[in-house]
This record gives structure tokens, C-alpha cells and sequence, in this order.
């Protein structure tokens, strides 16, 4: 073509067998080359330097070092007879976690962890074991104080806090013996506060705190304490399909506690504050269609016969009705429930307003509270 040589500027053509090569050369590398499991010159990898912990890691470490050593370990013992050959002989029943309440040995845990229990033991945070004796209970708080002995200066009693003013979104810790894992910390919010609870009487526990620090089987009776480490609950049961932690937990106010502990201490019970009256059942005032509290009883030389309560009577056979408690102190009453959560927060001598409905009229009455059983 006009003398002129062609020139080929294409693409040049990859030999078929130079592929082969190197797909055989990346089959061996991958499957059938082994690097060395071992080395010889292998050393430790070099340390990073941590630097200093962040404040809050600092607070929550003294805090459990400061509070651990007032939490204990409660063991409930059963007594059983063998089937066999009669022989007594001991099972462990439950466990919990407990907290030293003063320098005394008394130590405070929940009702339900050493309810029906033959013998109780007490495992400080030095694995020294104590025998427990039970002081006394409130099952309608589910609190118990148990007493043991120990050296003069061995106990460490925890500082005591305020649950009336605490808000949501507060830290909070817990310390206890999930699962039977001694002195174990966790950390979490007050998630919620005036939280109602049953106890296993029962009854309703009122102003309970809720929380999500992981509190498992075992936590119950422990403290739940604030970020300066005073106690502001003791964790006494969770919400949990599973029966493992979902992060809502519940402790009993501290605020509570502080006024039923010194009673037991003193009393060996819980002194209830009441007017000295029998009640109707709540169900059968609500087949007669009363939205109250119908009292059936007065009990002779009773706070409530001073007053001029009035009882349910029979004359002529005919059943005229007691006067119906509707309110104490402008607290609405609609059941016997209501009216015992409200006398909770009064004590023995203290006086109350009681407003009445009597002859389909509503009057009011002065009474002075008094203990009742």
C-alpha cells in the first residue's frame, strides 16, 4: 500500500498457556500453600499505655469499694426428713443478697428470701459465714432484719439516702449475688418512679423505684444506691418472662425502709397505725354497690368507738349499714387497700380526717390513730 510497511497498534493477544499458569499458580497459594502455625522469634505484642480512667469509672470504683464490703450473701436453709430412714438433714433453699444495716450485726434483706426458711446463713464480703436469726419481718413490705454475731468493730453499716427526691434518669448501682455470683456490680438509671408492686402477701408496695441495672435471682434483698453510694432501695424483684433481667427491676424506697427497719428493730414487727374497726369485704361491697370502705365492727374502747364510728347492725331483721369510709384526709378511698396504703404513711397517735357517708349524708369525723394487729 504506496510502499508503506502496515503498523498494528492493537490489543496483543494473552497466551492461552500463560493463563493456565497463573490460575494453577493461585490454586496452589490459596489450598495447597500452608503458612507456618509457628514462630519462633514470636514475642509479646507491645502495650499500649491506658492513661487515666475517665471520671465516672473512677466514682463507680470507689463506689463499689466503698459500698461492697456492707453487701452480704444469704443462703435459706430447709430441713428435710428422708422418706427412707427418717434422718433429718439440711437443703439449701434459697439464696439472696442482704446489706449491714448497723454496727449491732443487724442486717436487712427481703421477706421472701428467707420466708419458711429453717436456718439462715450470712456471708459477709470477707467469706466469713454467720448464723442468722431472724429479728423480725414485714411480708406487706417484704423486709426482714436478721442479727448476727460478730467481733466488735467488723462491720461496715452503709450510708443511708432519700428515695423522695430522686428523679428519672439518675445513675444508680446494685450490688448483690445474681445466680449465687457474689458481690457483683451493676450500673443503670431510675427509669421510673411511684411504681406499685405486690408483695407476696398480697398487699401493694407503693412509691417503688424502678430501674434497668441488670438485677437477676439472687439480687433480691441487696441495696440499690445512688452515685455518692448511700442506699436508696433494696431491689426486691424484676419483670422478666424469661426470669433473667429485661431491664426493669424494682426496689423498695429507702424512705420506706428507714421507718419499717427501726420498728422491727424495736418492736420485732411492724407497729401499723388503724382505727380499731372490722371491714366488709371489698368484693361483697361492690355487689351492694358501695364505693367505700363499709364498716361492719367496732372493736370496744377502740379509736374509732371514741370518734363516734358507726358499725352495721341488724334490727328487727333488717341490716342497716355502718358508715362507709370514702376518704382520709381528702384521699380518696374505694377499697380496704386504699385505706391501709394511706394509713402507711401515718404513725400511731397521729390524727386523721375521715370523711364518712352515713344515712346517705357525707360527714366528716376526727380520729386519732392508735396500733391495731
Amino acid at each position: 500500500m504506496n510502499g508503506s510497511r502496515e503498523t498494528h497498534t492493537g490489543r496483543r493477544r494473552v497466551s492461552p498457556l500463560l493463563i493456565l499458569l497463573l490460575i494453577l499458580a493461585g490454586w496452589w497459594f490459596l489450598f495447597v500453600y500452608e503458612k507456618p502455625l509457628h514462630d519462633p522469634e514470636a514475642e509479646p505484642r507491645a502495650i499500649l499505655a491506658r492513661g487515666d480512667l475517665a471520671g465516672d469509672e473512677l466514682n463507680t470504683i470507689e463506689l463499689f469499694q466503698a459500698a461492697s464490703p456492707s453487701v452480704a450473701y444469704i443462703t435459706s436453709i430447709e430441713v428435710r426428713r428422708s422418706l427412707f430412714n427418717l434422718n433429718v438433714y439440711e437443703i439449701p433453699k434459697g439464696t439472696g443478697s442482704g446489706f449491714i444495716w448497723d454496727k449491732e450485726g443487724r442486717i436487712v434483706t427481703n421477706y421472701h428470701v428467707i420466708e419458711d426458711a429453717s436456718r439462715v446463713e450470712v456471708t459477709l464480703a470477707d467469706h466469713s459465714t454467720w448464723k442468722g436469726t431472724v429479728v423480725g419481718v414485714a411480708p406487706d413490705k417484704d423486709l426482714a432484719v436478721l442479727q448476727i454475731s460478730t467481733p466488735p468493730g467488723r462491720l461496715k453499716p452503709l450510708p443511708i439516702g432519700e428515695s423522695n427526691n430522686l428523679m428519672v434518669g439518675q445513675k444508680v448501682f446494685a450490688i448483690g449475688n445474681p445466680f449465687g455470683l457474689d458481690q457483683t456490680l451493676t450500673s443503670g438509671i431510675v427509669s421510673a418512679l411511684g411504681r406499685e408492686i405486690k408483695a407476696i402477701t398480697g398487699r401493694t408496695i407503693e412509691d417503688v423505684i424502678q430501674t434497668d441495672a441488670a438485677i437477676n435471682p439472687g439480687n433480691s434483698g441487696g441495696p440499690l444506691l445512688d452515685s455518692a453510694g448511700r442506699l436508696i432501695g433494696v431491689n426486691t424483684a424484676i419483670y422478666s418472662p424469661s426470669g433473667g433481667s429485661a431491664g426493669i427491676g424494682f426496689a423498695v424506697p429507702v424512705d420506706v425502709v428507714n421507718r419499717v427497719v427501726p420498728e422491727i428493730i424495736r418492736y420485732g414487727r411492724v407497729i401499723r397505725p388503724g382505727l380499731g374497726i372490722t371491714v366488709a369485704n371489698d368484693r361483697i361491697a361492690k355487689r351492694l354497690g358501695i364505693d367505700g370502705v363499709l364498716i361492719i365492727k367496732l372493736q370496744p374502747g377502740s379509736a374509732a368507738e371514741s370518734a363516734g364510728l358507726r358499725a352495721t347492725q341488724q334490727l328487727r331483721g333488717e341490716i342497716i349499714f355502718g358508715d362507709i369510709i370514702t376518704a382520709v384526709d381528702q384521699h380518696q378511698v374505694t377499697n380496704t387497700d386504699d385505706l391501709q396504703k394511706i394509713f402507711d404513711r401515718y404513725r400511731v397517735g397521729d390524727k386523721v380526717l375521715l370523711t364518712l357517708e352515713r344515712d346517705g349524708k357525707q360527714i366528716q369525723l376526727n380520729v386519732i390513730l392508735e396500733e391495731v394487729g
